[in-house]
């Protein structure tokens, strides 16, 4: 039977991490160790950004607007999920200025920016197909930035996770939703 190697710990000494913490303090929690193209993946949390604003808007506008005999529970949701893009939203803003970057708030360039598309709806049927459509978009978005993070930034790594968990709900919720649909 073939063993499995143990991966070598190579660790840095006490002394070299202490000298290290004091090089570049100005930078906060951004070390040396810190993934080298941090621009990109600011520019792509930018763009996350965008995208969970343009969500929280066009969430908003479903929850004002949708009416008639169901419309109070998929309303709920509407406002819960604006809620919790917004929430989305300020977590990315935090980790943008923590790599060192600024939040892009502009909103004259968010639907630019934005993975999803700002749309209305005319009924509220289509509210929650242009819902689902926006969280699989997300999804796939997050993937991908998981995927290109890796294990070059835990922290963002992890904070991605638990927004495209969120995503994915989102999508199952609006998916039940149209599947159990009576009516136009």
């Amino acid at each position: 039977m073939a063993t499995i190697a143990e991966p070598e710990a190579k660790f840095t000494d006490t002394r070299t991490l202490r000298e290290n913490a004091r090089k570049d303090i100005e930078q906060g929690p951004v070390t040396s160790s810190y993934p080298k193209d941090r621009e990109v993946i600011v520019e792509q949390l930018n763009k996350a950004l965008a995208t969970e604003w343009v969500c929280v808007m066009r969430y908003m506008r479903h929850y004002y607007m949708a009416d008639g005999m169901v419309s109070e529970p998929i309303k709920a949701h509407f406002l819960a999920h604006a809620q919790e893009e917004q929430g989305h939203a300020g977590q990315l803003a935090e980790r943008i200025v923590q790599l060192g970057g600024e939040p892009d708030l502009d909103p004259a360039t968010f639907t630019g920016r934005s993975h999803a598309e700002y749309r209305e709806g005319n009924s509220l049927k289509d509210m929650v197909k242009e819902n689902l459509v926006a969280e699989r978009i997300a999804v796939e978005a997050y993937k991908e930035l998981i995927a290109y993070v890796a294990d070059r930034d835990p922290t963002t790594r992890t904070m991605l996770e638990g927004i495209l968990a969120m995503e994915e709900d989102h999508a199952d919720e609006f998916r039940d939703l149209l599947e159990g649909w009576q009516g136009d």
